[in-house]
């Protein structure tokens, strides 16, 4: 495993209720909670745009509100991550989970009823159920599964890939296979969280110790907003969720822009997001056997921004090879963002901590990706100077890649 997975404070005994290594049936039942928490975590958000336009036509909605209403969960997620480290100590991290998850599956049901004013307190709902499990399911790994972290923090990516492709694939075939409209299929997806929390119960029932219970000298330390490794790892996240949900929201555009249909378009989407599991497996197999995060922060980088020269100077040509590129290379970079979270905190009150800043400040930088994007392009009538402006990104992304990467702790 990995040297900087080593953990500060002593693990649990194996005779309690955490002592997921002595209790090999207690732990897979844990860690496919886990998981199947992570598959949910962004069909509800995904859902929404492969049925935008039939959205639009059925409700009126202007194209403002279309992109509010696409951008309110990632808004929820930097806005209200900060709070999950509270929640987790008033509760417990496992309620809170159990919580959000049971929110989740309230705030995908309630856009099923009729009316804009239900679509948008849905989203709200259900982005502030993703905002705040974002942050505890890696407390919950650090916590459990001390000596797997990486691995299980691979595997958590990896399902946040697949809930996202299996939500941008099935969605529209499940809605007319159903019957059920826009508002169908957007809302089928309820069943897939409350399927989570069904597989979530066994664990209310095991006492479940607060975020509170951190190592030594918790209250004593330094603010994570002195920490220049804290700030390194939510530059990561945060340049990385921009990268991606700017290129997400615009490369089926700009590919159109440059002659190729609207199909193939979609298409070239659907293929970036398939590559990044491939980007995330690989992450998942290869982190146990290296004693740094480094590499795979670099490698991502360098794919990203080969990718985006690609797409500067043959968009159309070179589709296929750019979108590959581009797909593995988020992969690695998610993978390395989340893990970077646990790995380089010493204790899951910690994490609960340093994945609320990271993710705060991280999804609040990738809220205005798609905005910063959309403007380059109105004021110079191209895709030239907005993708120059993603491809000097990557280079203070590559440098706080560098950083987190580095084997230590925030309080070391």
């Amino acid at each position: 495993m990995p040297h900087s997975v080593r953990p500060s404070v002593a693990p649990s005994p194996p005779t309690t209720a955490r002592g997921v290594a002595a209790r090999p049936a207690a732990g897979a039942l844990l860690a496919a909670g886990l998981l199947l928490i992570a598959m949910n975590l962004r069909p509800g958000v995904v859902s929404v745009s492969p049925e935008l336009d039939a959205i639009r036509r059925s409700t009126g909605l202007s194209g403002s509100l279309a992109g509010l209403l696409t951008t309110l969960p990632i808004l929820c997620f930097g806005l209200l991550a900060p709070f999950a480290a509270k929640l987790s100590r008033r509760i417990g991290m496992t309620r809170a989970l159990g919580a959000m998850m049971a929110l989740l599956t309230v705030g995908i049901a309630v856009r099923l009823a009729p009316g804009l004013p239900a679509l948008f307190a849905g989203t709200v709902l259900l982005g502030a159920a993703i905002a705040l499990s974002n942050v505890l399911v890696p407390s919950v790994i650090k916590r459990d599964f001390q000596h797997r972290t990486g691995l299980m923090m691979g595997l958590y990516s990896v399902a946040l890939f697949c809930g996202a492709a299996l939500a941008a694939g099935v969605t529209v075939p499940l809605g007319d296979a159903l019957g059920a409209g826009w508002r169908g299929a957007i809302g089928v997806w309820a069943v897939l969280s409350a399927l989570a929390l069904l597989l979530w119960v066994p664990q209310l029932r095991r006492p479940d110790p607060t975020a509170a219970a951190t190592g030594p000298g918790a209250d004593s330390r330094t603010p994570l907003r002195r920490s220049p490794l804290a700030w390194q790892i939510t530059l990561l996240m945060g340049l990385q969720s921009l990268e991606y949900y700017a290129c997400a929201a615009w490369i089926p555009a700009m590919l159109t822009d440059e002659g190729m249909s609207s199909t193939g378009a979609g298409w070239m989407l659907s293929l970036m997001s398939l590559v990044g599991i491939a980007g995330s497996l690989t992450f998942t197999a290869l982190v146990g056997r290296a004693g740094q995060q480094v590499a795979f922060a670099l490698t991502g980088t360098a794919l990203f921004l080969a990718s985006l020269i690609g797409l500067i100077v043959a968009p159309v040509g070179g589709a296929y090879a750019w979108m590959l590129m581009q797909g593995f290379g988020s992969g690695l970079l998610i993978s390395t963002a989340l893990a970077v979270i646990v790995l380089r905190s010493p204790d899951a009150g910690r994490a609960a901590e340093m994945s609320g800043m990271a993710q705060g400040v991280g999804y609040l930088l990738a809220a205005s990706g798609p905005f910063l994007l959309g403007a380059l392009h109105d004021a110079t009538g191209g895709w030239t100077v907005p993708l120059t402006v993603l491809a000097v990104l990557c280079v203070p992304m590559g440098i706080a890649g560098v950083g987190a990467g580095r084997p230590r702790h925030l309080d070391s």
